[in-house]
């Protein structure tokens, strides 16, 4: 499946620059991006993929990215679409989702509208 290659590319990319002092404030976008990854693979993916992330670098867990992981987590557990759409407003009114991240954004919230289809 690609997005696990994508996944287990960003995380390494992620493990390397987490150990270098100039990088290491870059490791929490790219743990965010790999998690979104997983999240397309299934829920429990991301959910195992984030307790692992937060465990190899506990600045993650603080992070707004963790926390927005966390409540797209709880809404498509609960397979609400509107919580899920607050979040990632919420989110994006302090920090503007580029396009890939809306992408892949789009495609979780599709898998909660029981719209999957072959995301994978």
């Amino acid at each position: 499946c690609v997005c696990v290659c994508v996944c287990v590319c960003v995380c390494q990319v992620a493990t390397n620059t987490m150990d270098n002092p100039l990088l290491k404030y870059n490791a929490k976008e790219y743990f965010f991006k790999a998690s979104l990854c997983h999240f397309i693979v299934d829920e429990l993916n991301a959910k195992l993929a984030i307790e692992k992330y937060e465990e190899m670098f506990p600045a993650f867990a603080d992070s707004r990215e963790c926390k927005l992981l966390k409540k797209l987590l709880d809404a498509h557990e609960e397979q609400n679409c509107e919580a899920f759409t607050e979040a990632v407003k919420e989110f994006d009114s302090i920090s503007r989702l580029d396009q890939w991240l809306t992408t892949m954004l789009l495609r979780i919230k599709k898998t909660i509208q029981g719209d999957a289809g072959d995301l994978k």
